[in-house]
């Protein structure tokens, strides 16, 4: 087992209880109606704050659903979905499944240790190439950018994710996040404070936002999902699903 700890200025720690695997429940079946309606072309990029961008609808509804069918399988076992377990001891309500590296608070490693200890599952070629193809609508230009790793986050109805700093990763790359199902807030805080002011971006579904730079390690949370605003027929459970592509630094 290959295991990185978080640098110096990140918090440490885990808990000796681990994580609840859990299994993802079947889709929901194609309402009638729906609020959204994703065009099939993004909207024009949207500075929120230095180095922070948002780029609306920058999936159509056809790669949203193919993005959801991909998720399914990396949801299975082994190394599977499952609710990320605190040092605290608290349960995350989000639930997380990792590609290229296995995130738990605080630290990264190779493989699933706090549930069944398989290897993680490898960052397939095209999401390494959907992670530059952001950074480059975020951006204009992706650069060196390499991404080695995903946390993909489900919020099941009620989930939150409370305001954080995302400090594990030695490398200063920005992080990606693509948001599917229910919009959601997305709370940007401060680089050094949790606490308000805060700058808020509403994310829908085939939404894009990307932050680096003098961002990269803000604290930010989404701290409320809009139940039932997710477009039908995405083939996802009720609820978001938020996609980050990272490039972590480690080796």
């Amino acid at each position: 087992m290959e295991r990185v700890s978080a640098p110096p200025t990140a918090r440490r720690g885990r808990s000796s209880r681990g994580g609840v695997p859990t299994v993802l429940p079947d889709a929901a079946p194609p309402g009638p109606t729906t609020l959204f309606d994703p065009p099939s072309t993004a909207g024009p990029p949207v500075a929120v704050l230095p180095d922070a961008v948002h780029v609306p609808q920058w999936l159509d509804l056809p790669a949203q659903q193919r993005l959801a069918a991909t998720f399914r399988d990396w949801a299975r076992p082994p190394a599977g979905l499952r609710h990320p377990r605190m040092p605290t001891g608290h349960l995350m309500t989000v639930q997380s499944v990792c590609l290229g590296w296995h995130w738990q608070p605080y630290a990264y490693t190779r493989t699933a240790d706090d549930t069944d200890g398989a290897p993680v599952k490898p960052l397939p070629p095209e999401v390494f190439a959907l992670g530059r193809d952001a950074v480059a609508a975020a951006y204009g230009d992706a650069g060196a950018y390499a991404p080695d790793a995903v946390i993909a986050n489900l919020y099941a109805p009620g989930a939150k994710l409370g305001l954080h700093c995302d400090g594990e990763e030695p490398a200063d790359a920005p992080v990606v996040t693509i948001s599917l199902g229910d919009t959601c807030l997305f709370r940007f805080a401060g680089v050094e404070r949790r606490t308000a002011p805060f700058v808020d971006v509403w994310l829908a579904s085939g939404d894009l936002l990307v932050f680096g730079g003098a961002t990269r390690r803000i604290y930010h949370g989404v701290p409320k999902v809009l139940t039932g605003t997710a477009p039908a027929g995405l083939g996802l459970p009720p609820g978001r699903l938020s996609i980050t592509i990272r490039e972590t630094g480690l080796s």
